[in-house]
């Protein structure tokens, strides 16, 4: 078993993939200051309570976006599941040409879902994560990944809000009942929510003015809540990150299945 962590900004996504199934996933909250025990026992912890044995656990998989996070997890893979971490990283095998000015740059989670977008849905594709910051990536229909957009994720937007405007309150971000609001927050919601629609429609159309027709598929924390709202994105995979950590893991690691089983 591959056991996958998907690691933001805000939260880590944790998964175990058997295979191609997945057997458990978990979110918990992001925080630098964890020790290296804090993260290992909150995993195994995890494993346990899902009745997963961490004997089972043959693959320590990583797509990290915050640099100080990357040695405590490779020791964690270490100390606690004794083996060595597989960090997404410049110069591994992806299978994917980065056709960015500069491929070191793109971040680890950006390609991740490029190459399990194209694996899974073809190309060309566009996929939007709403994470921390909401990320545009476009894979030419030959699996190249083109580049994209970032923008300020949703959430950001409404902290800003709070943090600046000295009268307006901290909201839940969820669809208004109507656009117009009648009150404070259900105008900071309309606002909030369908302006970030409009934000993710326009950069969607520009984007596929210079692709050509593509699928978008999203992923994120927040896809679910917000793209019921738009007929442009086609699939929302909240397993994306996770199938794409697998992909990659095994295209670093071939013949790898066959040999535990012989």
């Amino acid at each position: 078993m591959l056991l996958a962590l998907d690691v933001g900004n805000t939260h880590t996504v944790i998964g175990v993939l058997d295979g191609q199934k997945l057997a458990g996933h978990w979110r918990i909250s992001t925080q630098r200051e964890r020790t290296v025990d804090e993260y290992g026992l909150a995993i195994r912890n995890l494993l346990m309570l899902s009745k997963i044995d961490v004997a089972l656990i043959t693959g320590f998989a990583v797509s990290c976006v915050v640099p100080p996070l990357t040695p405590i997890l490779e020791r964690v893979a270490r100390r606690y599941f004794d083996l060595e971490a597989f960090m997404i990283e410049p110069g591994i095998k992806t299978g994917m040409p980065i056709l960015y000015d500069k491929p070191q740059e793109v971040g680890a989670d950006r390609i991740v879902n490029a190459v399990a977008a194209f694996d899974k849905y073809g190309g060309p594709a566009i996929v939007v994560d709403f994470g921390t910051a909401t990320t545009f990536d476009a894979i030419s229909e030959r699996g190249e990944y083109l580049g994209g957009a970032i923008a300020p994720g949703i959430m950001i937007s409404a902290e800003a809000l709070f943090q600046r405007a000295a009268r307006l309150p901290r909201i839940e971000i969820r669809k208004p009942e109507a656009v117009i609001g009648k009150a404070t927050v259900t105008s900071m919601q309309s606002g909030l929510f369908y302006g970030y629609i409009g934000l993710v429609e326009g950069i969607i159309r520009r984007m596929m003015k210079e692709l050509g027709k593509a699928r978008v598929i999203a992923t994120g924390g927040l896809a679910t809540v917000l793209s019921p709202e738009t007929r442009l994105i086609e699939k929302v995979d909240p397993d994306l990150t996770l199938d794409g950590l697998r992909i990659i893991y095994e295209r670093n690691h071939p013949g790898e299945s066959d040999q535990k089983e012989s």
